[in-house]
C-alpha cells in the first residue's frame, strides 16, 4: 500500500507516468502483485492453523478435505512471488544499463509493458508446480502454455537491454561485470524454465535436482548478482564512498565461477535422477563426482560474497562526504540531499532529468523549485496527481517518536510468541501494539497548522488533502483490495471442497433457514446505509454524525450475531467435515469485519466527541464507510454462493 500510494501521488512534479523511472514502475507492478498474491497464503496459514488448533478439517480427505487445496492456495502465492523477487531487479538493471552504456534504455514503453505483461502472466502460472499433482488434462495444458507465454515479456526486457548496451560505449567496472554475468545467468535459467513449462519434460524432472539448479539459475542469476551490481553503483549514496574496483573485480569472479561450478551440475545430477529435499544419498549411484563439484562451487561462492562484505565494511568505515554524482547517472536520487530529502523538489521534464537538465542539481539547492524553505515548519511532501504529476497539496508528515517502534516490536512479539505456546505474553504485546497505534493516530490526524501554504512560484497548495479524494482514501481503497482478495480465496476453499464431495452439502451438514440468511444480509445493508448517512450528514453537524457512526457499529455486529445464530440452529460442526469447516470460516471472516466495523465506529465516534472529526479531516469516518460496504458486498457473495452451489452440483 505504502509503495503503490508513495509512487502514484509524490512523484516530482512534471513527471508523468512516461516519464517514471522503471524502477518506479517495477516497484508499482510488484505492489499490486503483492496485494493479489499474499493475500492466498494469509487465508492458506489460516486455514492451515485453524485446522491444527480446532481439528476443522480443510485438508483432511477422510473428512472431505484436500491436500491439494493448500498446494493451490500456496502456489498462488508461490509462483507470482518468484516474479515479485525478480522484478526489482529487473528494475535496477533498466537503471543500470543506461548508466553504464551512456545512453537512454532502448524499448523504454516496451520494457514498461513488459513489466505489466509478466506481473499478468505470473498468476496463470501457479499451478505449473502441480503438474504432477493429479489436475486435468485440459487445466494443465492452460497453465503450461501461460509457462511458456511469460517468457515472451521477459524477453523484451532481455533484448532491450542488450540492444541499449550494443548501441552504447559500455563502461567497464564491477558494475557492468554484475550486470553481464546477470543476463548470461538469467537467460541460462529462463530457457530452463521454458523446458520445466513442458508437461513431458516436466514430469520427468519434477522434484529432482534439475529443479533446484534452474531456481537457482533464475532467482540467483535473477536477483543476487542484480543486487550486488546495484551495490556497487548505489553505494556512493550512503556515505559518498565507493567500493574499491580492484576487490570487485575478484568479488565477480569468485561469485560468477563459484556459482555455475555449484548448480550447472545439477541439472545432470537431477537428469540422472537425483532427488531433491533429501538429505543424504547412497553411495554407487554415480552422482558423488558431481555432488562434489557443487560443494567446491558453493565454497567458491561463500568466499566471493565474504570478500564483498569485507570491502563493504571498509569503506562504510570511511567518513562520510558529498556524494556528488560519479556515475554521471541520469535520475533523481544523485541529486543534493539533506536530512530528509533535496533542498526543492524539481520540476521534471523528461525521462532523463539530470541529462536534459544539466543545471537541475545546483537549481535544487538553491531552491529554486517546489517546497523551499519548509513553508509549514514540519516534515512534509508534496501530493501529486496520479497521472501527470500535478501538485494538489502538501501533505504534513509525523516526526519522530517512541510509539510506532512499540507498535512494530509489539506486532512482531504478539505473533511470534503465540508459535512457542507463550500466550498471555502474546497478547500482551498484542495489547501494547494497539494501544501505541491508537495513540499515535490520535495525536496525529489533526488539523494542519496551516490552510495554505506557498509551495514556490507564486503558487499556493492546501495543507491535506480533501478527506474524500486524498491519499488516506486510496490506501484505504488498496487495503479493502486485500481484504477481498483472502475473502475470495476462502470462497475458492468452500468452492473447492464442495465441488470435490460426492453430495453436496455431505451428511450431517446443513444450510440454515433462508429467512436468516435475509436477516442477515438486511442488517449488513442496513449498517452500511448508517455509515454512509453519517458520512453524508459529517458536512452539516458532526453531533449528529456521532449517533450515525454508533449506529452502524452495532448493526454490523447485529448482522454477524444473526448470521452466527441462523448456522448454530442449523447445526453447523465444523470439525465433521470440510464443507461445513469452510463455511465457519467464512462465518469467521464476517465476524472479523463486524469486530473491525464496531471499532471503527467506537474510534470515530470518538474523534467526533472531541471535534476532530470534520471533512477535512475524516478519514477514521471514511474507514468505517468504506469497510461497511466491503463487509456487506462480502456477505452478499457469501449467501449467493453457499446457498446456490448445492443446487448448481446437483
Amino acid at each position: 500500500v505504502e509503495l503503490i500510494i508513495g509512487i502514484l501521488m509524490t512523484r516530482a512534479p512534471g513527471m508523468t507516468l512516461a516519464r517514471m523511472p522503471i524502477y518506479a514502475w517495477a516497484m508499482l507492478v510488484v505492489g499490486f502483485m503483492i496485494i493479489f498474491a499474499f493475500p492466498a497464503i494469509i487465508a492458506g496459514t489460516a486455514l492451515l492453523e485453524l485446522e491444527r488448533a480446532f481439528d476443522w478439517p480443510f485438508f483432511i480427505a477422510d473428512r472431505g478435505g484436500d491436500p491439494v487445496l493448500w498446494q493451490h492456495l500456496f502456489w498462488f502465492f508461490g509462483h507470482p512471488e518468484v516474479y515479485i523477487i525478480f522484478l526489482p531487479a529487473a528494475g535496477m538493471v533498466s537503471m543500470l544499463v543506461p548508466v553504464l552504456a551512456r545512453t537512454p534504455l532502448v524499448g523504454e514503453r516496451a520494457v514498461v509493458a513488459a513489466l505489466i505483461g509478466v506481473g499478468f502472466f505470473s498468476f496463470a502460472l501457479w499451478a505449473h508446480h502441480m503438474f504432477t499433482a493429479g489436475l486435468g488434462l485440459l487445466s494443465m495444458a492452460f497453465v503450461s502454455a501461460a509457462s511458456l507465454a511469460v517468457a515472451v515479456p521477459t524477453s523484451i526486457q532481455v533484448f532491450a537491454w542488450i540492444a541499449t548496451l550494443w548501441r552504447g560505449t559500455l563502461r567497464w567496472c564491477t558494475t557492468s561485470l554484475f550486470v553481464l554475468g546477470f543476463l548470461a545467468i538469467f537467460v541460462l535459467g529462463g530457457l530452463t524454465g521454458v523446458m520445466v513449462a513442458v508437461l513431458p519434460f516436466n514430469r520427468q524432472v519434477h522434484d529432482t535436482y534439475f529443479i533446484v539448479a534452474h531456481l537457482h539459475y533464475v532467482l540467483i542469476g535473477g536477483m543476487v548478482f542484480p543486487m550486488f551490481a546495484a551495490l556497487y553503483h548505489w553505494l556512493p549514496l550512503v556515505n559518498g564512498h565507493s567500493m574499491s574496483e580492484r576487490l570487485g573485480r575478484w568479488v565477480f569472479g569468485l561469485m560468477f565461477v563459484g556459482f555455475n561450478v555449484a548448480f550447472f551440475p545439477m541439472h545432470i545430477s537431477g537428469l540422472l535422477g537425483m532427488p531433491r529435499r533429501v538429505h543424504t544419498y547412497p553411495a554407487g549411484q554415480g552422482l558423488e563426482g558431481l555432488n562434489a563439484l557443487s560443494t567446491l562451487g558453493a565454497f567458491m561462492l561463500a568466499a566471493g560474497v565474504a570478500l564483498c562484505f569485507f570491502d563493504l565494511a571498509r569503506s562504510l568505515r570511511r567518513p562520510a562526504r558529498e556524494p556528488g554524482n560519479p556515475w554521471r547517472a541520469a535520475t533523481l536520487e544523485w541529486l543534493p540531499t539533506g536530512d530528509f530529502g533535496v533542498r526543492s523538489m524539481p520540476q521534471v521534464t523528461s525521462r532523463m532529468p539530470l541529462w536534459s537538465q544539466p543545471t537541475l542539481a545546483a537549481e535544487v539547492e538553491a531552491g529554486v523549485h517546489w517546497l523551499p524553505g519548509n513553508p509549514t515548519g514540519r516534515r512534509e511532501a508534496l501530493i501529486t496527481s496520479a497521472r501527470a504529476a500535478v501538485p494538489r497539496y502538501v501533505m504534513v508528515l509525523p516526526g519522530d517518536g517512541w510509539l510506532p517502534l512499540i507498535a512494530a516490536a509489539g506486532t512482531a512479539g504478539y505473533f511470534l510468541l503465540l508459535t512457542v505456546g507463550w500466550v498471555v505474553s502474546a497478547w500482551a504485546c498484542g495489547v501494547a501494539a494497539i494501544a501505541s497505534i491508537l495513540v499515535w493516530l490520535w495525536g496525529l490526524d489533526r488539523a494542519a497548522p496551516l490552510d495554505r501554504v506557498a509551495i514556490g512560484r507564486d503558487v499556493t497548495l492546501p495543507v491535506g488533502g480533501d478527506g474524500r479524494v486524498g491519499h488516506a482514501v486510496w490506501a484505504l481503497v488498496l487495503l479493502l483490495l486485500v481484504d477481498g482478495s483472502v475473502f475470495l480465496s476462502l470462497l475458492y476453499a468452500h468452492l473447492h471442497v464442495a465441488m470435490a464431495a460426492a453430495v453436496c452439502p455431505p451428511a450431517g451438514a446443513a444450510l440454515p433457514a433462508g429467512a436468516w440468511a435475509a436477516a442477515g444480509l438486511a442488517l449488513w445493508l442496513a449498517a452500511s446505509a448508517a455509515a454512509e448517512w453519517a458520512a453524508l450528514r459529517l458536512a452539516d453537524s458532526a453531533r449528529r454524525t456521532r449517533p450515525l457512526l454508533l449506529l452502524a457499529g452495532a448493526l454490523a455486529a447485529a448482522a454477524f450475531g444473526v448470521e452466527w445464530f441462523g448456522q448454530l440452529q442449523a447445526g453447523l460442526e465444523p470439525r465433521a467435515n470440510a464443507w461445513s469447516a469452510t463455511v465457519a470460516a467464512l462465518l469467521a471472516n464476517a465476524g472479523l469485519h463486524a469486530l473491525v466495523i464496531a471499532f471503527f465506529a467506537v474510534f470515530a465516534w470518538s474523534r467526533a466527541h472531541a471535534g476532530l472529526l470534520v471533512p477535512r479531516h475524516r478519514v477514521a469516518l471514511d474507514g468505517l464507510r468504506l469497510m461497511a460496504h466491503a463487509s456487506t458486498a462480502q456477505a452478499l457473495v457469501t449467501v449467493i454462493v453457499v446457498r446456490s452451489l448445492p443446487g448448481w452440483l446437483a
